[in-house]
C-alpha cells in the first residue's frame, strides 16, 4: 500500500491505495493534479527524515506528502 498525506491548517489527510489497482491508482494521480494545480507543493520521502520535490505522479512513490502554499502576513 502507498499513501498520499495531505496538510492542512487542520492537520493532515491520509489516503490510502493499492500501487496494483489500476483504478486506485488513477484517482491517487488524479488527486496529486488536483493538488498540485491549486498550490500544494508535493515531495516523496527519500530516506529517513528526507523528502524531496517532485513536480509529477509517481506510480512507485510509497509516501507522498503534501504542503500547502505558505502565506505571510
Amino acid at each position: 500500500m502507498a499513501i498520499q498525506i495531505v496538510m492542512d491548517r487542520t492537520g493532515d489527510s491520509r489516503h490510502l491505495f493499492n500501487l496494483h489497482d489500476a483504478q486506485e491508482l488513477a484517482r491517487a494521480e488524479q488527486r496529486f493534479n488536483e493538488l498540485t494545480k491549486v498550490g500544494f507543493t508535493a515531495a516523496v520521502r527519500t530516506g529517513t527524515d528526507q523528502l524531496s520535490q517532485v513536480k509529477s505522479f509517481d506510480p512507485n512513490a510509497e509516501e507522498t506528502i503534501f504542503l500547502p502554499r505558505l502565506v505571510g502576513g
